[in-house]
Parts: structure tokens; C-alpha cells; sequence
């Protein structure tokens, strides 16, 4: 007798299993952007993400082969989370595009106030330690970085178009001057444990790419 032709697998939502990991693995990374966000990587154990999401120690290598793997699944995690932040503000048409670059400096800063200045930009807190981390991440970051600037090149282009820069600005170059000193002011935020490095530095840069009044 002729076994049974095997049934197709049905449409819609994943089994029951699937879903359940992919919870646990976005869990996982959410912790770990915290916990990054304030320590960096090399000082981050794993235990300590695992617990904080109550995963067992030996499931962990379920949803990542390594902690450098795991490292870079939370680069590209922060990275699509800020590009998102990013075109939310600076693709806001109802906003003239310099107000844009305003909106997100103040949505920035109402982050970090958020959790008392603790926190900082993943992408610059691994840029620091870059040296000590797996050679895979300094592609990975730099990866981030160029595409944030691309998009806030757009958002100054806009602003040229519109009059709010000067025609001749170099809106690539402008991109990156800023990135440049964002993650710097960022990183004295920290320090500081409070906002004033990122006002001071989005006065003096907004003053001078406006050029000479």
C-alpha cells in the first residue's frame, strides 16, 4: 500500500516554536543594546544579558553561535532601530529640514535623559573599544556610520533646496562633520551625566553650517 502524500505546510503564522525563539532572540538583543549602550562589549558577560531576560546560559547558542556573532546581530539591530529614528524625523515634509535635524537632536537628547545619561550610542561606545573586538566589527560600524550620514546628507540637501543652507554646501561632507561631533558630545554627555555637550554642540554646528548671516 502507497504511503500517504505528505500534507503541504499550512500558511500563516509560524509554529508555535518559531515564534517563541524568535521572541527570546529579540529579547535577547534588546537587553543586549542596553546593556551595551552603557558598558560597551568587552566588559559585558554574557551571563549577565542572559539573566536579565531569564534565557538559560545553555540556550543561548539556540539563537546566536557565538558572543561575536551575537555582537554583530546587535550592531546591525541598533543600526536599522537609528536609521528608522533617523527617516521618522528627516523625511517629515511637515517640518522645514533644518527643524528636522532639530527634532531629532531633541529626541536624542530626551533619550539619554531618559535614563539619566547612563546611556550612549552603541555604535560609539564599540568605535572606542574597536581595537580589542573582532575584526569583523570595524566593517560593521563603519557600515552604520555611512549610511547615518547618508541620510542626514539628504535631510541637508533638502535644506539647500529649500533655501535654509548655502547652494554651494558640501551636504556629504556637512553629514559627517556632524556624525564626527555627535557621537562626540555624546560621549561627554556621559561623562557629564547631563545634556549640555549635546545643546552647546547643536548650537555651534547648526550656527555654522548656516554660513556667515
Amino acid at each position: 500500500m502507497q504511503a500517504p502524500a505528505p500534507q503541504p505546510r499550512r500558511r500563516g503564522r509560524p509554529p508555535r516554536d518559531a515564534a517563541r525563539l524568535d521572541q527570546a532572540r529579540q529579547a535577547l538583543l534588546r537587553a543586549g543594546v542596553a546593556k551595551l549602550t552603557e558598558r560597551g562589549f568587552t566588559p559585558v558577560g554574557i551571563e549577565e544579558i542572559l539573566t536579565r531576560v531569564s534565557v538559560p546560559k545553555g540556550s543561548f547558542y539556540h539563537y546566536f553561535g557565538s558572543k561575536a556573532e551575537f555582537g554583530l546581530a546587535l550592531i546591525d539591530s541598533y543600526a536599522a532601530y537609528f536609521a528608522a529614528k533617523l527617516d521618522r524625523w528627516f523625511l517629515d515634509d511637515a517640518l522645514p529640514p533644518l527643524d528636522r535635524l532639530r527634532g531629532f537632536i531633541g529626541d536624542a537628547r530626551a533619550g539619554m535623559e531618559r535614563y539619566d545619561f547612563a546611556r550612549g550610542c552603541l555604535v560609539g561606545n564599540l568605535g572606542q573599544e574597536v581595537a580589542a573586538l573582532p575584526a569583523p566589527f570595524r566593517a560593521r560600524l563603519i557600515d552604520a556610520l555611512r549610511d547615518w550620514e547618508a541620510r542626514t546628507a539628504a535631510c541637508f540637501r533638502a535644506a539647500v533646496d529649500s533655501g535654509d543652507l548655502p547652494t554651494d554646501t558640501d551636504c556629504d561632507q556637512l553629514a559627517r562633520a556632524f556624525w564626527i561631533g555627535w557621537e562626540g558630545a555624546v560621549l561627554r554627555a556621559k561623562l557629564d551625566r547631563n545634556g549640555s555637550a549635546l545643546d552647546i554642540y547643536a548650537q555651534h554646528f547648526l550656527r555654522s553650517a548656516a554660513g556667515p548671516a
